[in-house]
């Protein structure tokens, strides 16, 4: 199985989760193909960022959706059809938790793989 960080990018956020106040979450797309069937799935990981250096990952406050899975291989177009629409999917995945994300402040450039 192969899996590639489609995108990955940190931003702002504000949620509670275990009573645990998360300053910020990292947003990815991952695809995973093996056997000619290729799966994407946006993951977001809220955690507490409680100074500049800090990207210490939670796992107790991490949501994924499977954005497209079917037959095939990794696609440029079918990927940037798929970023096109992340923040929106990213934005409910984190309203349905009870969290935000602002979109406005990166803490990181975007890293595309």
């Amino acid at each position: 199985m192969a899996t590639i960080n489609v995108y990955e990018q940190y931003f702002k956020a504000e949620g509670t989760f275990n009573e645990v106040e998360r300053k910020a979450v990292n947003v990815m797309l991952v695809s995973d193909s093996e056997a000619g069937q290729i799966r994407y799935e946006l993951m977001v990981s809220f955690f507490p960022h409680r100074s500049e250096d800090d990207f210490a990952i939670s796992y107790d406050a991490c949501f994924s959706k499977v954005l497209h899975e079917a037959a095939g291989r990794r696609s440029r177009k079918r990927e940037e059809a798929l970023l096109a629409t992340l923040r929106d999917e990213a934005n409910k995945l984190a309203s349905e938790n009870g969290a935000s994300i602002f979109w406005d402040y990166p803490l990181i450039e975007a890293r595309r793989g």
